[in-house]
């Protein structure tokens, strides 16, 4: 019985190595694997505003957002709309970080009321994901999201305003 237990013990050990093994192996297959950006004929490099109109856009695809951005961006984009030949920034509300592999995404949302804020943020971050990586072969590791808002549609029939002094 003793040398049974012994050889499981040993087996076991066997086992937990094989796994090291294999882990080892493929952590350095995922290292020594070539980016889609890299080549023999070189490299391609994506900029940050890229990464962040790709996602902005992402973003806005998914139905409960209603505006991306904080207080102060969607003050300052309310007033570029207002000014002639102005177009407006794809990229409100969404910061980036863009390495050479891999980029990381911050998205500030305004949300409809009544949308489940959980669903939203699980539909959002797959959207972004999927865009950027479709787009880019760049991996995103993180789609960090913070609601700022919620967007409470108002009645359309206001009573009209009667004028104090005519």
């Amino acid at each position: 019985m003793t040398s049974t237990t012994t050889g499981k013990s040993s087996g076991a050990a066997e086992t937990a190595s094989a796994k090291e093994t294999a882990q080892a192996g493929t952590a350095k297959s995922r290292q020594a694997a070539p980016s889609a950006l890299a080549s023999d004929q070189g490299t391609t490099t994506i900029a940050d505003a890229v990464v962040q109109k790709i996602a902005g856009l992402a973003a806005r695809e998914v139905r409960g957002v209603h505006n991306l951005g904080g207080g102060a961006s969607r003050a300052f984009g309310a007033f570029r709309d207002r000014i002639p030949g102005a177009s407006a920034s794809v990229g409100q509300g969404v910061s980036v970080e863009v390495g050479e592999t891999q980029t990381a995404v911050d998205l500030e949302l305004v949300v409809e009321y009544g949308v489940s804020i959980a669903e939203l943020a699980r539909a959002v971050r797959r959207n972004v994901i999927t865009a950027i990586e479709q787009m880019t072969g760049l991996e995103v590791v993180e789609v960090n999201i913070n609601v700022n808002d919620v967007f409470i549609e108002e009645d359309e029939e206001q009573p009209p305003t009667r004028e104090r002094v005519q």
